[in-house]
């Protein structure tokens, strides 16, 4: 009996400790940031201790409103040129560097000096974004900006717009990398202004021209917070962009988040929304190309939705993640497959990628790219091939297909990517087309069907003029020429209707595109997007029609102006007949169970 008593007694002590460590470490976990470090991955990479991420707990759960209230309602209240995004202009006594200014930047550069760096953006979140709450512990970010000569008020307006619209302490510090400019004001005038008026702002000026892949590089090795967040150096940062990048990745380090990327426009400054999102993904020529959401993704519209493939320069990713990979690929040159590389390394590597529709950023596309031909040759076309023959496996041979004098290029070592991949032991590529694209295929087979047409297009009511595409750029008008009888001089005269259902330039993704709802809307080139819409077009072979859009309209042409646009169909218009050099039959008959797959 008295054996009996004891061992309750023991019991009950060594139960009533147990509570006691139990409580007191769950109030010191509490009152902690109990992320762990890793001294040897810190040493590696420029001696700093990132933090790495984790998991977070199930009592480490409580969400928060992160919005910035009175932030918000002071930025309502600014008027002022550019301010809630709308479009601005220049009087005639501004206009006078207008030109100058442009042919360097590729954008409106003097209109952009008249709005402030602070100006407000308007919130074109979804409705549900301005009432989500986030979880109340999120990793720090080191924000990394690239650039090269950018302009001096659209590089500030970006470093402006993430420390105004970032919580203070989960805003680390934002890293300017200065890719050898040559704009006077890149350095000391930078770094007086960053020190006097940004303080959490520093520049970091590299020795010699690197090209944007190595300059995100250069930042990534400097920075010293949990999450990396990487943006192009003439962006916007919207309401609340933060958290939605953030707690993803808290949940699993392994995670990378984009951004939606709305357009700053190029003339006016007006901010507006690209659209309301769509899924990365390519085609075998490595052109971005965008998918449809998934039915579950559109039930969930404030929700991080999978993407197979990034759009570009605009993500965050745990900092720990991000060297896990080896960061990007050293021995891609310049620009160009560094989003498909970092892309089928995250998902293809055990990790996970994301579109966050609650975290906005605006984005100038540029009316063109001003800056000169670095002259190392297809410097593009090598950096396919690096990512091709390290990751694609067998899918190589698609692209290839399509650019066989990729084959012919040097990729340098590749041992370095091979022996990465190895020693993750990644997945296949066969894996990611199955289980993370599976759905790219329907819109961009690996093998395409033929085409309905090819060659030149002659009007049967000016039988000596043809359809030329007088290619110079995108926007450029398509009108007529006198047809070119040499095929080896046709050139611009040579056209295909593709398995797209959309009339190219052969050999080039230059597409007839009309946006005018108007009569006799001009035929402009634009880039082929392969989803039909303004780039719909069709060849009736009995009455000899090119019909556009799906309340279609002919392709007619005023012989005398040489000019070419569609109308109204009209049976009895001699101009309104076209003779396409080589029609595939078999395909035309069978158009409506060929093409694109809805």
């Amino acid at each position: 009996m008295k054996r009996n008593i004891r061992t309750l007694v023991k019991y009950l002590l060594l139960s009533s400790v147990t509570v006691v460590f139990t409580v007191l470490f769950y109030r010191i976990f509490k009152s902690k940031d109990f992320r762990y470090t890793d001294v040897q991955f810190g040493a590696k990479y420029g001696g700093v201790e990132p933090v790495a991420p984790q998991n977070v707990l199930a009592f480490d759960n409580e969400k928060i409103d992160w919005h910035d209230y009175d932030q918000i309602k002071q930025e309502s209240m600014r008027t002022g040129p550019g301010e809630q995004g709308k479009a601005a202009y220049l009087n005639q006594a501004e206009n006078h560097n207008y030109d100058a200014l442009y042919k360097v930047n590729g954008f409106n550069a003097a209109l952009s000096d008249k709005i402030a760096v602070d100006r407000a953006v308007p919130d074109i979140r979804h409705k549900g974004c301005k009432s989500k709450k986030y979880l109340k512990n999120l990793p720090s970010v080191s924000v990394i900006v690239p650039f090269h000569n950018e302009h001096w008020t659209t590089l500030l307006r970006t470093a402006t717009s993430v420390v105004n619209r970032s919580p203070p302490h989960l805003l680390k510090e934002v890293i300017l990398v200065d890719d050898f400019s040559s704009k006077e004001f890149s350095r000391k005038p930078l770094d007086d202004y960053l020190a006097a008026n940004l303080t959490k702002v520093r520049a970091l000026h590299l020795p010699e021209r690197s090209g944007l892949i190595r300059a995100r590089l250069a930042g990534a090795r400097e920075a010293t917070a949990e999450v990396l967040i990487f943006l192009d150096s003439h962006t916007e940062a919207n309401v609340n962009w933060l958290p939605p990048l953030l707690e993803p990745i808290a949940q699993d380090y392994k995670t990378c988040v984009c951004p939606f990327i709305d357009v700053v426009q190029y003339e006016t400054f007006e901010y507006r929304a690209q659209d309301e999102g769509a899924r990365g993904a390519f085609d075998w020529e490595f052109f971005y190309k965008r998918l449809p959401l998934l039915p579950e993704d559109l039930k969930h519209p404030t929700e991080p939705f999978k993407s197979p493939i990034m759009a570009g320069g605009l993500f965050a990713i745990s900092t720990k993640f991000f060297w896990e990979l080896d960061g990007y690929d050293e021995g891609l040159d310049i620009w160009g497959g560094e989003q498909y590389e970092l892309s089928f390394k995250i998902w293809q590597c055990g990790g996970q990628m994301y579109d966050a529709p609650c975290s906005r950023v605006g984005h100038i596309y540029r009316k063109y790219a001003p800056f000169p031909n670095p002259g190392k040759g297809d410097f593009v076309g090598r950096n396919y091939r690096r990512v091709a023959e390290v990751w694609m496996d067998e899918y190589a041979e698609y692209l290839y297909m399509r650019r066989p004098h990729y084959r012919n290029l040097d990729t340098g070592d590749l041992t370095k990517q091979k022996g990465l991949r190895d020693r993750l032991q990644c997945k296949p590529f066969k894996w990611f087309m199955k289980n993370v694209a599976f759905d790219l295929p329907l819109k961009y087979p690996p093998i395409e069907p033929g085409d309905f047409g090819v060659g030149e297009i002659r009007n049967l009511g000016a039988p000596e003029l043809c359809v030329d595409s007088g290619f110079k750029d995108k926007d450029q008008i398509v009108g007529l020429k006198e047809c070119v009888s040499d095929n080896k001089q046709r050139g611009e005269q040579n056209f295909t209707l593709t398995w797209h259902k959309d009339l190219r330039v052969k050999g080039k993704s230059m597409c007839f595109d009309v946006s005018d709802p108007n009569e006799k809307a001009d035929v402009v080139l634009y880039p082929c997007h392969g989803m039909k819409g303004n780039q719909y077009w069709r060849y009736d072979v009995e009455k000899q029609w090119f019909l556009h859009g799906g309340n279609p309209r002919c392709l007619d042409c005023d012989p005398g102006q040489k000019r070419l646009y569609v109308k109204s169909c009209d049976e009895h218009s001699k101009t309104q007949k076209w003779r396409f050099e080589n029609v595939n039959l078999t395909m035309i008959a069978d158009w409506e169970n060929i093409g694109v797959q809805e």
